[in-house]
């Protein structure tokens, strides 16, 4: 341990039932610095750790009152246990071994060298400060710029992170709204992780995606036998988040038939297998979203009013990212080291003026569409920076190209060149169409005529999602 180290003494616990190896091991240990504690046997090693927290431990195996297998199964299934080093006697490694994977750091072998015993210590305290300055750097960030895996600091984001904090801790239903791509599902995420059913499943549900005539079996499954195809009994997701969370995802995209079969497992609290006839009952906690108006989709009779009351015990509605700008950057930079993981190479950074050019957008497809966009850029960019021309154009001027002036590609043959023609013009007219509808998915599909799903499918087809 170096000068440098010692402004942080850590203590660590020598037991074992020899007082003279442990005055040999506290002598070779104290010169370098560290707290040293003693224990001599392996009911009082255990009663040490769980009182006095030792950073390690240097354990024999072989001690009286409690084994020094069994005290190792204690002192690891502790709160923050200590790294323990075994020692055992030379040519019982296998018996070390076994102990490592218990959960021991290292072991070292009577008789030892002085040197071994303090290099083994020293690579344990490594460990040590390294974890305490990771741990330090994630606190740093959940109190600076994130929460969870949501990241921002901005006023409106942190209501929503304090909104997040408060519901988590009540079992209610919570109904999260906001345009398409401002992180919903992550906000449910948050909210199960922060809850008591953390250990129970969250089961998530694409309610858009479920066609009307399978909703029964997917929601509460099926017996053997039920209709053709059910060649076994199958659990539903009602079932299947039994103790844990059930998020149910675009519920303003739900059918009518939807919609009667969810309030009516809301309002009984039992459902039977299609094709059962046992009532079963479940303990799961409702989350739904949507990017809709739901109150709107009331009005037109398009959702029932009864179900929005039983969805919507407390509302979260999530703010657009061009009310959060100050968070674009934060984002931007965190994005940039998730993709650049993701494919191992790219820049490592992003320049001022590229920073300002994405502050500067309105982001109608919000935090997905900045993710989109700075994936674009590590795969494409050059340097080891992103620079305000690697940025994709229609990302950062969704304007600028105008359909009438979309390039033709002389150098290309006919049939390559209409189809880059095309795909420029449907990138150009889509973005322009999903920007006056502020983001909203559902709302530019109805204006242009076309299915949500398919309108999503093409976006990511187009490389927009």
């Amino acid at each position: 341990m170096t000068d440098n180290d010692k402004t942080e003494i850590l203590k660590v616990l020598i037991a074992d039932d020899e007082p003279a190896s442990r005055f040999g091991m506290k002598r070779a240990l104290q010169k370098q610095g560290y707290l040293i504690l003693e224990a001599a046997d392996g009911r009082e090693a255990v009663r040490i750790c769980r009182e006095q927290r030792p950073e390690i431990a240097l354990l024999d195996l072989n001690m009286p009152k409690l084994a020094g297998m069994k005290a190792l199964e204690k002192i690891v299934a502790a709160d923050n246990p200590p790294l323990v080093i075994v020692v055992t006697a030379y040519g019982s490694e296998k018996v070390a071994v076994d102990a490592m994977k218990n959960g021991a750091y290292d072991y070292v072998a009577k008789p030892y060298e002085v040197d071994e015993l303090r290099m083994a210590v020293a690579r344990a305290a490594e460990t040590v400060m390294l974890r305490r300055e990771a741990e330090k750097l994630r606190s740093e960030v959940r109190q600076g710029v994130g929460f969870g895996r949501m990241v921002g600091q901005s006023a409106a984001i942190r209501q929503v992170f304090s909104a997040i904090e408060k519901v988590a801790a009540a079992d209610v239903a919570v109904l999260i709204t906001g345009e398409s791509g401002t992180g919903k599902e992550l906000a449910a995420r948050e909210i199960h992780a922060r809850s008591r059913r953390s250990a129970g499943p969250l089961i998530v549900v694409n309610s858009a995606a479920m066609p009307e005539t399978l909703v029964e079996s997917e929601l509460f499954g099926c017996e053997k036998g039920a209709f053709t195809g059910a060649e076994e009994q199958r659990q539903g997701k009602f079932e299947l988040a039994d103790g844990g969370t059930l998020f149910l995802d675009e519920i303003g995209d739900m059918s009518a038939g939807t919609q009667a079969k969810i309030l009516r497992i809301l309002e009984e609290q039992t459902f039977e297998r299609l094709g059962g006839g046992a009532s079963i009952r479940v303990n799961v906690r409702l989350i739904s979203a949507t990017n809709r108006d739901i109150r709107k989709l009331i009005e037109t009779e398009r959702f029932r009013e009864d179900l929005y009351f039983r969805l919507k015990v407390v509302e979260i509605v999530l703010p657009p990212l061009r009310e959060r700008p100050e968070d674009i950057p934060l984002l931007a930079e965190h994005f940039l080291g998730v993709m650049v993981r993701k494919h191992g190479r790219g820049p490592r950074a992003i320049t001022p003026d590229a920073v300002k050019a994405l502050v500067a957008q309105p982001w109608p497809g919000n935090i997905r569409q900045l993710a989109n966009a700075i994936e674009n850029c590590v795969v494409m960019a050059s340097g080891d920076e992103v620079r305000l021309e690697d940025l994709p154009e229609d990302i950062v001027k969704p304007g600028a190209a105008d359909a009438s002036a979309i390039a033709v590609r002389h150098d290309l043959p006919f049939r390559e060149a209409k189809q880059e023609f095309v795909r420029s013009f449907e990138r150009t007219y889509l973005l322009r169409k999903l920007e006056e509808n502020d983001g909203n998915i559902s709302r530019t599909a109805e204006a242009l005529g076309m299915q949500r799903q398919n309108l999503q499918q093409k976006l990511r087809d187009l490389g927009t999602r």
